[in-house]
């Protein structure tokens, strides 16, 4: 017998969880989510768990304070069950010659509402310090200190080269997964189902969704559909004959045993904004050199590599988009074995005691997630040119914190409630517009770290 339903949902990851949770609460009373993993488990649980309204993009800026409002709110209800805490971000540097460029930039992305820029030069300058836990009465803007001394007032483990430390305020990380499953047992509350089943076919008649069919042959009624597919969107928006301007990552972390305290407990996700050259040794740098398949390691690396502590124990992520892999999506990809060793060197620009790890690292935990983007690295969240189809997803390294934001925007989208006036910016239409086509061949930072 067929089933029916208000709407279906094809993905349980955060945005699939997070698009059910929101449409309940918009007054769907029977809304499925439908996978053939658990929830939360393909790509959702392989995140850095880390967010920040600090985005040079305007509508993405937009987009990430009102989904961190969402989350503070949730945060809030809950008792802090996903333990958010407001960290920030912080993006050292050595290089002097940057600091009037990092000024600049700060206050543009200041004054587009991420908060207020203040400078710190000297000790006497008020800074304050973030908490290790929780969000409450923590500042938001940004932080910019300005020489080493003051830089390692407040942060020891850095090195002696730093010269400009840039503390982003509103931003920090949570644990993934528990704000997953919060949003999806709240839901659950209001009569949102998790069933288990692969979609292989959706119904159309008259340009409007009727339902799926599933792999098992059964047939779901619903004429609304969902495409929540994380890595696969793309397969998924196939089923209905849209082609999504979407490609796939494969993006790294490394977890390791801190014994040696490296990395300050308290710490902010420490991030080295240099091109860097890996430190070896000169026998160690001639060997690669010499070999065809080594060689890239002597060359120059990008910036990026970041850091942060870990639970309560000693644990820290590493982590460093090298080397970017654009590939299909897969439930076992090859890992890098050699990303430990390089993340870890790389992260020693900015730790100098990262270099007593060499040659005896701990044993790393190496894992890995897709990451579903567009071009400009902007998400995918409303109709997909079916009556009744919708998509949201393509939210790249930055699903955790847009989560609640994309989630909300899509039930708005479903619901036809007034819709905020980013919502067009994200819409697949926008790939409609020439001169939209156009800015992309000239595309700027897209704030992907």
């Amino acid at each position: 017998m067929n089933r029916a339903f208000d709407a279906i949902i094809c993905g349980a990851g955060i945005t699939g969880v997070s698009a059910a949770h929101f449409l309940s609460r918009a007054g769907f009373e029977n809304v499925v989510i439908i996978d053939k993993r658990p929830p939360l488990s393909f790509t959702s649980d392989h995140s850095t768990e880390c967010y920040r309204n600090w985005w040079p993009d305007p509508e993405m800026l937009a987009l990430m304070n009102r989904s961190i409002d969402l989350m503070e709110n949730l945060a809030d209800e809950s008792g802090n069950v996903f333990r958010m805490n407001r960290r920030g971000y912080l993006y050292v540097t050595a290089d002097e010659n940057k600091i009037e460029e990092i000024k600049s930039a700060s206050l543009r992305t200041s004054e587009l509402g991420a908060g207020q820029l203040r400078v710190h030069t000297t000790e006497a300058s008020y800074y304050q310090p973030s908490r290790p836990d929780g969000f409450l009465g923590s500042p938001d803007g940004v932080d910019l200190l300005i020489g080493n001394e003051l830089i390692r007032k407040h942060f020891p483990y850095l090195t002696d080269n730093a010269v400009a430390a840039l503390h982003a305020r509103r931003a920090g990380w949570l644990s993934a997964q528990q704000l997953g499953m919060y949003l999806l047992e709240t839901g659950r509350r209001h009569g949102v189902k998790f069933e288990s089943g692969e979609v292989t076919g959706v119904n159309i008649k008259g340009g409007r969704v009727q339902g799926i069919q599933l792999s098992t042959g059964v047939r779901i009624q619903s004429p609304i559909f969902i495409n929540a597919a994380g890595p696969f969107l793309k397969e998924a928006g196939k089923l209905m004959g849209v082609e999504l301007p979407v490609h796939t990552e494969l993006h790294l972390k490394a977890v390791i045993k801190d014994t040696l305290d490296v990395v300050g407990r308290d710490a902010p996700l420490l991030i080295w904004s240099d091109m860097q050259d890996l430190p070896w040794e000169n026998e160690e740098r001639m060997a690669l050199a010499e070999d065809e398949q080594t060689r890239w390691l002597t060359e120059t690396f990008p910036s990026g590599a970041h850091t942060r502590p870990e639970g309560a124990g000693n644990d820290i992520l590493m982590l460093w988009e090298y080397q970017t892999k654009s590939m299909e999506p897969s439930d076992n990809p090859v890992m890098d074995e050699q990303y430990p060793e390089i993340a870890l060197r790389g992260l020693a620009a900015m730790l100098p005691r990262m270099k007593e790890y060499f040659g005896r690292m701990p044993r790393p935990q190496l894992d890995g997630g897709f990451y579903t983007k567009t071009a400009e690295n902007r998400p995918l969240v409303g109709p997909i040119g079916v009556d009744g189809a919708y998509v949201i997803g393509a939210v790249s390294g930055y699903g955790i914190m847009s989560a609640c934001g994309v989630g909300e925007l899509l039930a708005r989208h479903i619901t036809g409630s007034e819709l905020p006036e980013y919502a067009s910016t994200f819409e697949l239409s926008r790939y409609d517009n020439p001169d939209y086509l156009k800015k992309l061949e000239n595309w700027g930072d897209s704030g992907q770290l």
